[in-house]
């Protein structure tokens, strides 16, 4: 039967030679049985993402030097198959597949280099990093192995270990030799390695006699020497507290990473301009805060009427009834606006889930998605916790951020991604999930969304808060800003509780997030609401058209979405160069 497959698939795929034809077939060995047809970007994007995901799985050991090898075969493998197809026979769609591709592999192989130097400056504090990448990958690739020999290659690692510390511990006195980041990287790939390591070992353990004969203790022994060292490289050498599970020291990336990723965006701006932009936004922020502030009665002291809003919160246990209240009010608000279309099952779908406090110290407000995830305190919290996470999730600033994770924000995009062109999947950015709930809320803030000052706090809060996220992460992955200052400019520009400026900075450098995202809530926003005003009005697109057009076209970068919907010519060598906050 399997067989009898096989040769269907390969009759299906084979073609003859045709000039006219929008692609030619790469020769690719094994794989050249995926012959593209019918939409050939469609099916090259689809396949190279099932090779990556497979590559992926199969390689976890992220810092390996073999999975870079192999990763950088398969984006050249991708490139010559994405070089065989006919550029010019491809419709609007395709040709728009074809530059997002190149460019997606492009920014890969560039990240490959940069990753390659980042390992490279933590690899000396790593002694037993070789060793433990080999053994791991040994096993994967299911070779046989030897009992004594890996006891052996067990003591090795764990003598490294001890050597290395001793060789560090000498030059303690003197700060300076080391660099904070790089050591918490050192750190952290410590605890990814050990991690490996313990899988190599249960793999074996009790199925292999011989060789947990041999390797238990040896095992035992290394585990804790790694577990020591880790322990060691972040109390002795970076200075943190014993056992500071929410210490944040993250890892600038340097202004080169960022204009890298800057180009794979396809944002012609320096990080230097991009910060001049949030400043700007901000001063607007700022006037708008003191017109409420003076509606509320506390003047020009918009600290104050901010204050005030922060007190205006739910007693504990309605919290759940008052973000459904919301969700709904917003989602009628489009509607009878005629903002977005809203399918029934999108707003039949969506759920809630309470936040555990754990989870609050590095996500203090909400997120979203088919499931909006709440902030709100717990009986576990300390008193002060409670009072702070209340203040920080009351009435109006939950109004101003519910509807950016559900509709028409987080969850409706989801939604219309499953169902539209899923295969860009791969070429997913901040830019436009990020951006298009934040644009949501300025544009529901022109429509008059808000329908009193404690209203505008809310939302001026956040988009203060967007503006703040440009300064503080950019100028800290420039090397400009630790992150206690970055806390403290939360509390002193935005008037963040302490614990949810922590939860911010911690979220932003935590390593869970690329160098870009926070900013790319600010910046996006911008970039639909110049889209919207070339755009939207009379004699052109209504918003619901236009909202609608951007959601059938999945999530990719702006510019190029703006390209597809105005019609603009879609080249090889696409490099829009969108002055969008210019215009």
């Amino acid at each position: 039967m399997l067989l009898g497959l096989a040769a269907c698939l390969l009759v299906s795929y084979s073609v003859k030679s045709d000039e006219s034809a929008s692609y030619k077939l790469a020769s690719r060995g094994a794989n050249s049985m995926f012959a593209l047809q019918g939409n050939p970007m469609r099916e090259l994007i689809e396949r190279y993402e099932s090779d990556r995901s497979a590559l992926a799985r199969f390689f976890p050991i992220s810092i390996s030097p073999s999975r870079a090898e192999r990763f950088k075969k398969l984006y050249a493998d991708t490139r010559s198959d994405l070089n065989g197809v006919n550029f010019g026979g491809l419709d609007a769609d395709g040709k728009l597949d074809w530059v997002l591709t190149e460019n997606m592999l492009t920014y890969n192989e560039r990240r490959l280099e940069l990753d390659e130097k980042e390992r490279l400056d933590a690899v000396p504090f790593v002694p037993f990093e070789k060793d433990v990448i080999e053994m791991a990958e040994a096993r994967q690739r299911m070779e046989k192995v030897d009992g004594q020999a890996a006891a052996a290659r067990l003591d090795k690692i764990r003598d490294a270990i001890t050597e290395k510390q001793k060789a560090l511990d000498k030059d303690l006195a003197d700060k300076k030799k080391f660099d904070k980041p790089v050591i918490f990287r050192a750190a952290a790939l410590t605890d990814q390695l050990r991690g490996h390591l313990r899988e190599w070992f249960e793999f074996y353990k009790g199925y292999d006699p011989v060789f947990t004969w041999w390797c238990a203790e040896p095992h035992k022994k290394a585990d804790e020497a790694i577990v020591a060292y880790a322990k060691f490289l972040r109390e002795k050498v970076i200075g943190l507290k014993p056992d500071d599970k929410d210490a944040i020291v993250g890892d600038p990336v340097g202004e080169a990473r960022l204009m890298e990723d800057l180009r794979n965006e396809f944002i012609p701006y320096t990080p230097a301009e991009l910060i001049a932009i949030a400043e700007k936004e901000y001063a607007w922020c700022e006037a708008e805060m003191k017109k409420a502030s003076r509606e509320m009665g506390f003047g020009d002291d918009w600290r104050k009427a901010l204050e005030k809003v922060k007190t205006l919160h739910v007693a504990p246990g309605e919290q759940p009834n008052l973000i459904r209240e919301q969700a709904l009010e917003a989602i009628e608000y489009v509607e009878k606006h005629e903002l977005v279309t809203v399918p029934p099952l999108a707003k039949e779908t969506w759920r809630m889930n309470m936040m555990s406090p754990e989870r609050q110290k590095v996500s203090p407000f909400f997120l979203g998605g088919e499931t909006i995830m709440v902030s709100f305190p717990t009986d576990t919290m300390s008193h002060d916790e409670k009072l702070m996470s209340l203040r920080a999730n009351n009435i109006h600033f939950a109004r101003a951020t519910v509807h950016h994770e559900l509709i028409p924000g987080h969850h409706l995009q989801q939604f219309m991604n499953q169902r539209h062109k899923p295969y860009r999947r791969s070429f997913s950015t901040p830019f436009w999930t990020e951006g298009w709930a934040l644009w949501f809320e300025f544009l529901l803030w022109d429509l008059g969304f808000p329908l009193s000052p404690e209203n505008k706090v809310g939302m001026l809060f956040w988009r203060m808060h967007r503006c703040v996220r440009i300064v503080f992460s950019l100028s800290f992955h420039l090397g400009k800003m630790t992150p206690e200052e970055c806390i403290k400019m939360l509390v002193d520009r935005v008037g963040h509780e302490q614990s949810t400026a922590e939860g911010e900075v911690r979220r932003s450098f935590g390593g869970q997030y690329p160098p870009l995202y926070q900013a790319a809530y600010m910046l996006g926003a911008l970039q639909f609401k110049a889209m919207a005003k070339e755009m939207v009005g009379p004699g052109k697109m209504t918003y619901r058209q236009f909202h609608d057009a951007i959601l059938k076209e999945h999530n990719i970068p702006v510019a190029a979405l703006r390209a597809k919907l105005r019609g603009l010519p879609i080249e090889k060598g696409f490099d829009p160069k969108w002055r969008f906050y210019d215009n």
